[in-house]
């Protein structure tokens, strides 16, 4: 029996070495010029046009055949997709879905609306791994991998509002004082999906303690944490330093942003995935 994860690329997780994985690309669309979010895709080049441009732009989401080609062959699938608060990408996987267990009878799939984006999914995707190794049926893997999604959370800080002003997200007043401030704004994904502010600092240092802070607020205690960011190395690695200084043996793992993620956080940003304390190991 062949089992696979298949994940749009809002995950950051283009390739995946040990399990049968697909992942499933969103697109870019800047000035006309599509970017398609692959391992190809130069994100810095496609960052600086984002900055540079000063119109609207916009991201599209996989079709439902994008799905079924990824789905293709295996016997058991499980989708984990970004919000669909955000985006139609759960919709086109769930079409897919039906389609192919129509098609090929006793196939499945279950398909997560990971109601996050990036490292989140990460951390679901590295559960499904764990999960995949232990002598567990479908039904079973499906039951622990929603259990799990409730204590696996997102954090995000935001270092420009500039893409968010152009795309009418923002009030272009509101982005330009907070850049010329230095104010970084601090959210999380909602238990709907949606992404949402709950704080602003001045500064990079403050905000990345702000981060820590709201983190601990739903319920870290030093388990996994997944850490992407946009061109901003610096602010991931010092807060990968406060969680070590007071969670030793905290997971912690930092890497860069893809493209989608990159289209959403900005130049600057962090999104920073993480389980609670009541994460079943």
């Amino acid at each position: 029996m062949n089992r696979r994860i298949v994940s749009d690329s809002s995950s950051n997780v283009l390739e995946l070495e040990g399990v049968d994985f697909r992942s499933v690309p969103l697109k870019i669309l800047i000035e006309g010029k599509e970017y398609v979010d692959n391992k190809d895709l130069d994100v810095p080049e496609m960052v600086a046009e984002l900055i540079a441009t000063k119109k609207p732009n916009s991201s599209s989401c996989p079709n439902p055949f994008d799905y079924e080609e990824a789905y293709e062959g295996a016997d058991e699938v499980f989708v984990v997709t970004i919000t669909s608060g955000l985006s139609g990408s759960w919709n086109s996987a769930e079409t897919a879905a039906k389609y192919y267990m129509e098609k090929n009878e006793g196939k499945k799939v279950c398909v997560i609306d990971s109601l996050s984006a990036g490292p989140e999914l990460q951390l679901i995707i590295e559960k499904l791994v764990d999960l995949f190794k232990e002598d567990l049926t479908f039904e079973e893997i499906v039951d622990q991998i929603h259990e799990y999604q409730k204590h696996s959370h997102l954090v995000f800080t935001l270092e420009s509002l500039a893409n968010l002003a152009k795309n009418g997200r923002v009030n272009p007043a509101v982005a330009k004082i907070a850049g010329l401030l230095g104010i970084r704004f601090i959210g999380i994904a909602s238990e709907e999906g949606k992404l949402q502010q709950i704080s602003n600092v001045k500064g990079m240092k403050r905000a990345v303690a702000a981060t820590l802070d709201a983190m601990k607020k739903y319920g870290f205690n030093g388990r996994k944490v997944r850490i992407a960011h946009c061109l901003n190395p610096e602010a991931a690695y010092r807060l990968r330093d406060l969680i070590a200084a007071e969670f030793p043996f905290a997971d912690v793992i930092v890497e860069a942003t893809t493209g989608l993620c990159s289209y959403y956080a900005e130049k600057g940003g962090l999104m920073i995935g993480f389980e609670d304390g009541q994460a079943a190991d």
